[in-house]
């Protein structure tokens, strides 16, 4: 594409929006100044852009963004490789051809600089979720057997709770399971030996 101040303003810009749009749909990917013209390289209106990361085993070190546009001639492409700088920002200053319409180039920004929002490596996975879904399907239970004995029973008072003594002795029961357990696993303890002594006939 060509800038220039007078009519036509944009040459060889049809499919970034006309002459009179200056480029403004399209994805510049190189700007120079020759002889007096402003000269931008483009790969037109950018059909699709995919983003990854350089290295990943060290995300902060920018990121690769690619644009690719699929015209009815030829696709072009144009990788930039976005290096973290939280200061500075560089470039890009050349453009390289790497293909019949395939560009990359290098710049430096804060942009290219990894923020993690979400980290999956650690946490509680599939276990989380099912203790949200039990206590959630505990409340709806508790929640409809109270309503129910309330006005379809009429009972009043502490009384209202479905399964009352259920609940109640549970860490009783609790207790005593464990209890069982541990006695199960360890064998009979000293204090438990039978006081008998053996009889001869």
């Amino acid at each position: 594409m060509i800038f220039n101040h007078d009519p036509p303003k944009c040459v060889g810009c049809s499919d970034c929006g006309g002459p009179s749009r200056c480029g403004m749909y399209c994805n510049a990917l190189m700007e120079n100044n020759i002889g007096g013209y402003h000269v931008c390289t483009t790969i037109g209106q950018a059909s699709g852009i995919d983003i990854k990361i350089i290295d990943k085993k060290n995300p902060h070190t920018g990121v690769i963004v690619k644009m690719s546009n699929t015209g009815p001639k030829v696709n072009c492409s144009l990788s930039v490789s976005v290096f973290c700088d939280s200061n500075n920002v560089q470039g890009p200053h050349s453009l390289e051809n790497s293909g019949t319409c395939d560009y990359a180039t290098v710049m430096r920004h804060p942009s290219g600089c990894a923020k993690i929002a979400h980290y999956h490596g650690k946490g509680w996975g599939w276990f989380g979720p099912f203790i949200i879904i039990v206590f959630f399907l505990f409340g709806a239970y508790l929640l409809a057997g109270t309503v129910y004995r309330y006005f379809i029973l009429g009972i009043r008072g502490i009384d209202i709770f479905p399964n009352l003594d259920f609940w109640s002795s549970l860490p009783q029961r609790t207790q005593s399971l464990l209890a069982s357990l541990v006695q199960k696993f360890r064998g009979p303890s000293q204090g438990h030996r039978s006081s008998y002594s053996p009889v001869n006939f």
